[in-house]
């Protein structure tokens, strides 16, 4: 089971949940090997960004012998009212906003509640309840960044396929920075810019940590819900 994420905060929850972790030499930032409930997980995370998450998906099946159960995971942002941080999508459909590809994607069994639907997937934060609401209007859910790369990546190895995210920010909730301004050449978010603009605009702290502890109960949940599904 190879599971993808942008940021290794997204893998918190598998990992509390974690035997005998392993870290891999791989030229991705994060790669760990790890026994998580009954299976084995390869965990992989490399950056934002559709190029970042194909690399990391890449080198994930390429080391693991081409064949592999791939699962796009992390953050999504819900654009749907009635989603709150923590919550689960199980997509059933991953649409690439660049090209209009779209791309099925198995459900897990899970005597757990989740979201279902189709999941919008783009190469830039949805940083705003309008920006959110135009992806609504497009018949989706929610949006991330790294999914349709993923979701690529498996239909070109014909592996089987699963895009299961946690909720990190609800429809009507605008991020605490427009996260956009902040990549950098590599599509990578800056942490020292993102710092900086906070001492410049203080008041921009609290929103900002409310955030970041919504992201780690959002992984923490998503982790509960991964080992309990049955792929």
């Amino acid at each position: 089971m190879i599971a993808v994420a942008a940021e290794p905060l997204e893998f918190r929850g598998l990992l509390r949940r974690a035997r005998g972790v392993r870290n891999l030499r791989w030229p991705v930032l994060f790669a760990r090997e790890a026994a998580i409930g009954a299976r084995h997980w390869i965990l992989a995370a490399h950056g934002p960004g559709p190029k970042l998450a194909r690399h990391a998906a890449q080198t994930a099946l390429d080391r693991c012998g081409g064949r592999a159960t791939l699962v796009s995971t992390g953050f999504c942002g819900a654009v749907l009212a009635g989603a709150s941080p923590g919550d689960i999508l199980a997509a059933s459909e991953v649409v690439d906003a660049g090209s209009g590809d779209r791309y099925p994607a198995l459900t897990p069994a899970c005597g757990r509640r989740f979201l279902a639907g189709t999941l919008w997937s783009q190469d830039r934060v949805a940083a705003t309840p309008e920006e959110k609401a135009q992806i609504a209007a497009r018949g989706a859910v929610a949006v991330d960044m790294e999914a349709a790369a993923v979701a690529a990546e498996a239909a070109a190895r014909r592996v089987p396929f699963y895009c299961i995210r946690a909720v990190s920010d609800g429809a009507d909730e605008p991020l605490p920075l427009d996260f956009n301004r902040f990549r950098a050449s590599d599509g990578r978010f800056s942490r020292w810019r993102i710092t900086l603009a906070v001492l410049v605009h203080p008041s921009r702290l609290k929103p900002l940590l409310r955030f970041h502890g919504d992201c780690r109960r959002a992984a923490d949940q998503l982790g509960e819900f991964l080992v309990h599904c049955r792929f």
